[in-house]
C-alpha cells in the first residue's frame, strides 16, 4: 500500500479534532446527559484507534509479505 494513503489514514482523525473546533464547540444536541462536546471527541477516540490498526495491520500483512518501501 501506498506510503501517502497510510498517511492520510492516520491523520483524518487529527485534521477533523484541529480543524473542526466549530463543528465540536457547543453544547447541544446531548447524549445520554453528555454534551455534544463529550460524545464527540469520544466518538474520534474509537475511530482514530481503528484508523491506527488498519494501518497497522497493513504494515504488518506487507511485513510478512516482503513487500518494502
Amino acid at each position: 500500500m501506498n506510503w501517502l494513503l497510510k498517511f492520510i489514514l492516520l491523520a483524518i482523525p487529527y485534521f477533523f479534532m484541529v480543524l473542526g473546533v466549530g463543528i465540536y464547540m457547543r453544547v447541544k444536541p446531548e447524549l445520554g446527559g453528555f454534551p455534544f462536546f463529550y460524545w464527540y471527541q469520544l466518538v474520534w477516540i474509537f475511530i482514530a484507534a481503528a484508523l491506527t490498526f488498519s494501518v497497522y495491520s497493513i504494515e504488518n500483512a506487507e511485513k510478512k509479505k516482503g513487500v518494502t518501501h
